[in-house]
């Protein structure tokens, strides 16, 4: 099958016209996320992210819908309500960025969509506004960083999660004073171009170096992707598994991870290590391939040897972080 942005566009309208048609009490539906790229396709594959707006609490909060074996659906749903107040939505970093980020509306109840959205994007590039939605996320990887200091040399997955965790928060307190936060597969392949619109290109290599190692042999990573790829098939057949491991997120991971490893491998590896990292949470009473997963954080410095000097590191991070914000504000006349 080939797939062309038009091919996307078609899927989406097709399944908002029958989920409508199923369900009346739906009041917008707009379309988000990478397929408002010219080229929305990394690997071959790609996610078609769709806001569904209800005017009830809905039953479910995401779920993920398989199109085709490149191609599934990710839907998000909200309850109309988080809208009602726009002041507060041009501090969120999530709902309030991405419906400001030029979404296609593909189903509005009495204008509806436009009427929101013109409220939330009033005053919503005002630096004030934009520095309280990138502050957040500083604070939240400083606390994970405080009590990362309670147990040092503790490098089980939930350590190790919680650490790429600040990690990403860091980042995208960073991202936020460009644009929108960045999502997962996308994520060390943009946020150079962040950096460097701050004039901060450090900030770039300065992340990659808190997660990665020594190089690594072709054959050992190729060992690596296939471990990564048992234990995700594992998670993802789980009862209860998130919708971010679900089935059809496997190969979308797995085609971006492949791509991506011979021009950007600290972006490779950094999907790699989020996503492995998560199915190994969700397989806690029966981990596949625990000892392979050891195996990987010994290479790349993260065990319980090297952990406490990565924790260090993570904390001048994030004074450099935490002071590219306070620049950034000051220059914008935003008092710190």
């Amino acid at each position: 099958m080939r797939i062309t942005r038009d091919t996307l566009l078609k899927l989406a309208r097709n399944t908002v016209a029958e989920r409508t048609y199923q369900d009346r009490r739906l009041v917008c539906i707009y379309l988000t996320g990478s397929l408002l790229m010219d080229e929305p396709l990394l690997g071959g594959t790609t996610d078609i992210d769709l806001i569904f707006v209800h005017d009830v609490s809905p039953a479910q909060k995401r779920e993920i819908v398989r199109a085709t074996k490149e191609i599934h659906l990710d839907i998000t749903h909200y309850d109309q309500f988080l809208f009602q107040q726009p002041r507060h939505l041009r501090l969120d970093p999530w709902i309030g960025s991405f419906l400001c980020k030029d979404p296609i509306c593909l189903h509005d109840i009495g204008h509806w969509f436009e009427f929101t959205q013109a409220g939330v994007y009033a005053q919503f590039k005002r630096p004030e506004n934009v520095i309280q939605r990138a502050q957040p996320f500083a604070a939240q990887a400083r606390q994970i960083w405080f009590q990362l200091q309670d147990h040092p040399t503790e490098t089980n997955p939930q350590a190790l999660w919680s650490y790429l965790k600040a990690l990403e928060r860091a980042a995208n307190s960073i991202a936020m004073l460009v644009d929108t936060p960045l999502t997962e597969r996308r994520f060390l392949l943009q946020f150079p171009a962040r950096a460097e619109a701050l004039e901060r290109p450090g900030l770039s290599a300065g992340l990659a170096d808190l997660f990665t190692g020594d190089s690594l042999t072709e054959e050992t990573w190729q060992t690596w992707l296939e471990q990564w790829g048992t234990c995700l098939k594992a998670a993802s057949k789980l009862e209860n598994v998130p919708p971010r491991l679900a089935p059809p997120r496997v190969s979308y991971y797995r085609s971006a991870i492949e791509t991506l490893h011979n021009d950007h491998p600290e972006a490779a590896l950094w999907t790699l290590l989020r996503t492995w990292v998560q199915a190994l949470l969700c397989l806690q009473e029966n981990p596949v391939g625990m000892e392979s997963w050891q195996e990987v954080i010994r290479s790349l410095n993260l065990d319980e040897v090297h952990f406490p000097d990565r924790i260090k590191a993570l904390d001048a991070y994030l004074d450099i972080v935490e002071e590219t914000l306070d620049v950034w504000a000051q220059s914008n006349g935003v008092p710190v």
